[in-house]
């Protein structure tokens, strides 16, 4: 296979809603190119994409699939992503290794959800679109609609560079107003027929080709120029034009197909050859110390592994980009994350499930390779002249939750190996062993997310899994001061066992002065801080430890025991049982024995003075409450908003983006664990939304009433 110089490659994203077409689009270019002999099917289970067993029982696509088209000597290297949001993993990846996307349009429903959450990643990342229409040949496309919808949400920047002459199971023609050329296609589409456009369309697609030129002019002063002059640009000028304003996404120009026909490929094809943004015309990438890195094939070496896929007989498959320099089949490198040496045994171009050996490959150029030692997802390789490291990729945090457990216990250990294994296809499954619920959590995107990794690992991994809804980590606080004291005592022949704490506790906040005078009943407590520590908790807040003991009633020597005994029983609140937080403990008398005082009796003794005090002390539960954004369609708002208040959720205001409303609340978690299908159900699909935590807040009483109850319940049994 021909080495492709990074002035002859095009890294493209292939995006859009489920159902769009974007396998058998892939089936179509890859056939157009020579790559594959047939067109498989769908149905038939025998396309390049989604040839994984999962994809196949399901019928979506659950990973990306990386491919290359050789096309007028440029490589195109695609990579076709799975639709759903559940697995918007695979799409921020691959969008972020690429350099434009092609946002694919289901004719018949026109833009959907899908296309509006892809065209957002596009816009955080700053990547060109190029629209591409698809299904021309449903009797319910309207192209006239499409259009004006795109133009409603995304401005006057679309711009058509074809129509149909007719959609429905007619269609078999277009008109390019980029060319000026009719296209048509027999029942078996592949190469076109060129024909002049006919004399009754001449008029709409002049008016067309002018607001074509006129957008290719605007991003190059040369261009306008020209265009203020004569009102004309030559085929080479228009190109140059609209690549100037893909890079700097001042147009996002509509191209038509039917991938099921194979009818307008070979010109799509054509296009992204000719017109799209090269690598080196992009943005450039910058390392992890903030330096820009170059696409220069004479540069020392970089290769970043951007996913991994685990295949059967073969292990897993590592893709690559090469950052910067070139890449030899026999190479060595060193593991920037790892620090291990690896070497590059065998090179690959890809084409799904289908790989094409190659021996070398340069800067922005797209592979893989297999039989690594200790390469993951993420990592970088670099030769000995190279010291980068990337981490450019954000993925989103995880919306649906699930507790995990093996149904026969013994095999725990190999559900976690294989949990880890998927992890490394998807970055965006975590994966938590939380000692605070006693629970085995996976955090993912949705309900669908976590159908298949079920699915898989009922069916790969021969391991039967039960899902049962996550516990709440709720934390526990105090609102008011109290006071306790606890004597331990202990005699067992020999020396005994005695310490006496007493203590007084109260709600901590940030920057509070220190104690100074309590009163309990009758009696006052003056405070003479001697000691004092500040420990920031793992599970969040703090407790603040002070020593105020005078005249030698307890040793300071036996205070880190007092705090350490305070600490264990943090960790077990009275009223759920779950971690305690935010709270201030001042010791400011106490009791020693001569002989029989020792590190564990003041660590008992302050253990149980802290629980007794604490019940004193007004505590109350507090839950984790999420900042939740949720994108919907207009008709729909109303719905949703009712369905988050319904959640105990604070409606914190909307805005209008680009044809949908943002809706942005405050919500406890409990409220959230099943939202995803929730909100699918509620519009049909049609919204989506993100949500990270925000704070803990105080739970409702009638809420804390029945937690309290249903503790003491699950403590009785």
């Amino acid at each position: 296979m021909k080495v492709y110089k990074t002035n002859e490659i095009k890294n493209i994203a292939l995006l859009g809603n489920d159902g769009s077409g974007k396998t058998t689009l892939t089936e179509s270019l890859l056939y157009e190119a020579g790559i594959i002999k047939r067109r498989g099917r769908i149905t038939q289970h025998n396309t390049v994409s989604d040839y994984f067993p999962v994809e196949q029982e399901y019928g979506y696509s659950v990973f990306s699939t990386v491919y290359h088209v050789e096309w007028n000597n440029k490589k195109l290297n695609i990579i076709d992503c799975p639709g759903s949001d559940d697995f918007v993993g695979a799409a921020l990846t691959a969008l972020n290794v690429t350099d434009t996307a092609i946002l694919l349009l289901k004719g018949a429903n026109g833009v959907e959800v899908g296309t509006q959450n892809h065209f957002r990643y596009t816009e955080k990342l700053g990547k060109p679109v190029i629209f591409l229409v698809n299904q021309l040949d449903d009797e319910n496309t309207d192209y006239d609609r499409i259009l004006e919808q795109l133009t409603d949400i995304y401005g006057s920047k679309v711009v058509p560079v074809q129509y149909p002459l007719q959609t429905g199971p007619n269609f078999n023609s277009l008109i390019d107003v980029l060319l000026m050329k009719k296209y048509s296609w027999g029942p078996e589409g592949g190469a076109p027929t060129i024909e002049e456009i006919p004399a009754e369309e001449m008029d709409k697609a002049m008016e067309m080709h002018k607001a074509l030129v006129e957008a290719a002019a605007e991003h190059d002063e040369t261009l306008m120029e020209k265009f203020f002059e004569t009102e004309n640009l030559t085929e080479d000028e228009m190109r140059e034009g609209i690549r100037k304003g893909l890079a700097a996404r001042g147009m996002f120009p509509v191209f038509c197909v039917c991938a099921g026909k194979d009818m307008g490929v070979r010109r799509l094809m054509e296009f992204l050859g000719n017109v799209v943004p090269f690598v080196d015309e992009m943005p450039k990438v910058f390392n992890t110390r903030g330096v820009e890195v170059n696409p220069d094939p004479a540069g020392p070496t970089s290769l970043f592994f951007f996913k991994t896929a685990v295949e059967p007989h073969i292990g897993e498959v590592q893709y690559f980009k090469v950052m910067s320099g070139t890449v030899h089949e026999g190479d060595d490198f060193t593991n920037a994350d790892r620090g291990s040496k690896e070497r590059i045994a065998q090179m690959f171009c890809c084409a799904g499930a289908t790989r094409i050996k190659v021996d070398e490959l340069v800067a922005g150029d797209i592979g893989c390779t297999v039989k690594l030692k200790d390469v993951k997802t993420g990592n970088t390789l670099n030769d000995k002249n190279s010291e980068n490291r990337f981490n450019f990729i954000k993925y989103p945090n995880a919306k649906y939750s699930r507790a995990i457990r093996a149904v026969n216990e013994a095999e725990t250990e190999k559900m976690m190996n294989a949990l880890q294994k998927m992890r490394e296809e998807d970055p965006t499954w975590q994966i938590e062993q939380s000692k605070e619920l006693k629970q085995i959590l996976v955090h993912g995107q949705g309900e669908f997310h976590l159908r298949t990794l079920k699915w898989r690992m009922e069916n790969n991994e021969k391991i039967q899994i039960v899902f049962d809804e996550p516990k709440i980590p709720y934390r526990e606080t105090i609102t008011k001061a109290a006071r306790a004291d606890y004597r331990h005592k202990k005699q067992s022949g020999g020396a005994g066992q005695f310490g006496e704490v007493h203590l007084i506790v109260e709600p901590y906040y940030e920057g509070m002065p220190d104690p100074d005078v309590y009163h309990f009943g009758n009696q006052e407590y003056r405070i003479n801080v001697k000691g004092k520590e500040e420990v920031t908790l793992d599970w969040g807040g703090k407790v603040v430890f002070i020593n105020s003991v005078v005249g030698g009633a307890i040793d300071t020597r036996f205070m880190p025991a007092i705090l350490k005994g305070i600490m264990q029983r943090m960790e077990q609140g009275p009223l759920t049982g779950c971690y305690a937080r935010d709270v201030r403990v001042i010791v400011y008398d106490g009791k020693m024995h001569p002989v029989d005082s020792n590190e564990l009796s003041f660590m008992l003794a302050g253990r149980q003075a802290f629980a007794e005090a604490f019940r004193n002390a007004g505590p109350k539960i507090l839950e984790p409450i999420y900042d939740v954004e949720v994108f919907v369609p207009s008709d729909k708002l109303g719905d949703v908003m009712s369905d988050l208040q319904g959640r105990r959720a604070m409606i914190m205001g909307m805005t209008s983006e680009a044809g949908y409303e943002k809706l942005v609340a405050k919500a406890p978690l409990k409220e959230m664990s099943s939202y995803s299908t929730a909100l699918s159900s509620l519009t049909g699909g049609r919204a989506s939304f993100i949500m990270k935590f925000a704070s803990y807040e105080l739970v409702p009483a009638d809420v804390q009433q029945k937690l309290v109850k249903e503790h003491e319940e699950e403590n009785a049994e």
